[in-house]
């Protein structure tokens, strides 16, 4: 397999880690869209949205308490941020390993594009 979050996961690509536990990573997005863009994945590969079944729930809730617990160690919990969670190509996803993009450290626009 030729993705570059797996092996992130395995340790074949550095990445600038914040938070790493049984279930996901969270590490800096390396073209920030915002002070703070941090990326959180599953360390199971899961290519879309769509290929997320009801025995997810779990993994994606894991990403979501990863999200909050980085945004409160950066310090920009209570300020705010933005979670998002693209879905194949027309909706913005490159990498097709589900992420999700925590933005902070600035007024965020809306709509968002």
């Amino acid at each position: 397999m030729d993705c570059i979050f797996c092996k992130i996961v395995a340790g074949d690509v550095p990445a600038d880690k914040l938070l790493e536990n049984d279930h996901v990573i969270a590490f800096r997005d390396l073209n920030p869209q915002a002070p703070h863009h941090v990326l959180i994945i599953p360390r199971r590969h899961i290519a879309t949205v769509n290929e997320l079944s009801p025995a997810d729930a779990a993994l994606v809730g894991e990403m979501s308490l990863a999200a909050g617990q980085v945004a409160r160690e950066l310090g920009v919990a209570d300020d705010g941020y933005r979670l998002v969670l693209n879905c194949n190509r027309n909706g913005g996803q490159t990498v097709f390993h589900i992420h999700m993009h925590l933005l902070a450290g600035r007024q965020l626009g809306w709509p968002p594009g």
